[in-house]
């Protein structure tokens, strides 16, 4: 057990405060893909493959999650099927500011990039895995909707790692914010293209981009050395052989945002993302989701 700032009581597995106290690598992932991202059991045949390829890669996995209002980093298969089973009510899709509520309302649920990467700093895991990155929504100039997963890197120094900015969002806008927020985004590939999400390409550049794990891990180091206390985006682009549908898929998103906007959807915050990648699974018949599992794996 931890004590998150030395008030809240934070569930640590033994595997991964094992790893923690002997200086092994840790890597964090988050659950909100596995409560409010995908249908079961597509969620939990995800989380337990992703979870055996960080295993594969000599890294200790702590999916972080909320259940019945206590934070757990590491949970064990039962808690996982807790989170994944779709028929138990009331699992709430948590960010930082509902992190709080969620734990004095003794609720269950999965935490997003922004809740994931609080808790992870927190307890010492520098390094955080996931599949697509919150943004600017498309007209944010006016609804100001802006995810919190921003302004979240902009104050907790924790290195992400993921599939670039989700598809539905204002690619552009969402570099601008990450610049004024002193987060360091890079591609991780050969060339300095931005990802999004279903697509290896958006059209927009990151400021740097690295091509292997030593120079990724420099940079991290660096950061942390300067005490930095910002965090910074890893954009991995899909593979060729995940993204040959994406033209397909990239017209289903369009039109479940347009659909979004006229039912209204668009306009009920945390509930407008999944609703948008159900309607684009149902849209493409189901192929947005081998997409979505390789950005969680």
């Amino acid at each position: 057990m931890f004590y998150l700032q030395s008030r809240i009581a934070v569930d640590i597995s033994p595997e991964v405060n094992d790893a923690l106290q002997s200086g092994r690598p840790v890597v964090a992932l988050e659950s909100a893909i596995i409560t409010h991202g995908m249908p079961y059991p597509t969620n939990i045949e995800t989380a337990i493959a992703v979870e055996e390829q960080v295993r594969s890669g000599g890294s200790i996995p702590a999916t972080i999650g909320v259940i019945n209002g206590r934070i757990v980093v590491g949970v064990n298969r039962t808690q996982l099927e807790h989170l994944a089973d779709k028929d138990i009510p009331g699992k709430v899709k948590m960010s930082r500011r509902d992190l709080a509520p969620a734990m004095g309302l003794r609720k269950s649920g999965g935490t997003t990039i922004s809740a994931t990467s609080l808790i992870a700093s927190t307890v010492g895991i520098p390094i955080f895995a996931t599949g697509g990155l919150g943004g600017v929504h498309r007209g944010g100039e006016v609804s100001w909707d802006v995810s919190a997963d921003l302004t979240e890197l902009g104050r907790t120094p924790i290195a992400v790692i993921s599939a670039g900015a989700k598809s539905i969002l204002d690619i552009g806008r969402t570099l601008e914010y990450l610049e004024t927020q002193g987060v360091v985004v890079m591609t991780y590939g050969p060339t300095d293209e931005f990802p999004g999400f279903y697509s290896p390409t958006t059209g927009f550049k990151s400021p740097w981009h690295v091509n292997s794990p030593l120079d990724a891990a420099r940079i991290i180091d660096a950061s942390h050395r300067l005490g930095i206390q910002s965090g910074m985006l890893f954009a991995a682009p899909i593979p060729d052989e995940f993204a040959g549908s994406a033209g397909e898929i990239q017209k289903a998103v369009d039109q479940a945002v347009k659909e979004s906007e006229a039912n209204g959807v668009s306009k009920r915050g945390k509930e407008a993302t999944p609703w948008i990648l159900t309607r684009v699974a149902e849209l493409t018949g189901g192929k947005s989701l081998p997409s979505s599992m390789w950005f969680a794996l």
